[in-house]
């Protein structure tokens, strides 16, 4: 592209393709033809966003060395930013026309809705960073907006099991697991040609009830020799006992609804803030 750009606008172009590509390593090379400056002054660019994010708690601009290296948007949110979604998030679904028939929670429009969607995968994204994710692994069907937003913001890739063979994914592996809460033996499936052999993963669910489809997603990762990193949900269902999986985290708990009214719901304790 021909002509220079003035500081604040190369500032806005790196910021923006950053925070678009999070945990990417971007190379100083792709900025300096885009923006027809030295690399010495994109590094100064640079160092006015890491600032600036830093300042803000928005996240973090690391460095990576080498022949391969560059830069990359690590996300964060920041403590204010938490707390009021938090309270926001159990405003919401203390709400009374919430709980239905069954005593179930309904979720549906929050888990369609970017304004909540995009800050919880934020945050669980945010525990995970440190891991060397391979592949977010989630099952379907209302899971799988959170799954990908916390895939997007790790910068991995979404894998999504089915709970029945499907011509259209080839050959499958496909286990049988006990549902932790109606004690019904279940099924899921995942093509062969969807995880290769050896990925660390990290399991994203909308909703934790007793565990048994954790439970399911770690034995039908260990059929592809893969290991479940990490566990992390919306919401946890504390009013079941004796889970089958205990090792992760939730953003809120709900201790089902009082007075057959409303839902008890708070923040998780297995939430670090």
């Amino acid at each position: 592209m021909d002509g220079k750009f003035m500081r604040n606008q190369r500032v806005s172009a790196i910021t923006k393709i950053l925070i678009e590509n999070p945990n990417k390593v971007i190379n100083l090379n792709v900025f300096t033809n885009m923006l027809n400056a030295a690399k010495s002054t994109i590094s100064e660019d640079i160092v006015i966003v890491r600032e600036s994010l830093k300042r803000l708690e928005m996240g973090t601009i690391e460095t990576i060395s080498g022949a391969a290296g560059g830069v990359k948007f690590v996300c964060d949110i920041s403590k204010e930013e938490l707390d009021r979604f938090l309270e926001d998030l159990c405003k919401e679904l203390q709400n009374e026309n919430r709980v239905i028939l069954g005593n179930f929670l309904y979720l549906t429009d929050i888990l369609s809705s970017p304004r909540y969607l995009k800050k919880a995968g934020t945050i669980l994204a945010s525990k995970f960073i440190s891991n060397e994710v391979d592949y977010v692994v989630t099952v379907e069907t209302k899971g799988i907006p959170l799954a990908y937003e916390v895939a997007n913001k790790l910068g991995v890739e979404l894998i999504i099991v089915r709970r029945g063979n499907k011509i259209t994914e080839g050959t499958t592996i496909s286990i049988n697991y006990l549902s932790g809460s109606s004690n019904r033996i279940q099924t899921m499936s995942l093509s062969k040609k969807s995880l290769p052999s050896g990925s660390k993963c990290i399991f994203i669910d909308d909703f934790m009830k007793a565990g048994g489809t954790a439970s399911g997603i770690k034995h039908l990762l260990e059929e592809f020799q893969s290991e479940l990193l990490g566990i992390g949900v919306l919401i946890d269902d504390r009013s079941v006992e004796n889970k089958l999986m205990e090792d992760y985290i939730a953003i809120v708990e709900y201790d089902g609804p009082k007075d057959n009214k409303t839902a008890t719901v708070r923040v998780s304790e297995k939430l670090d803030r």
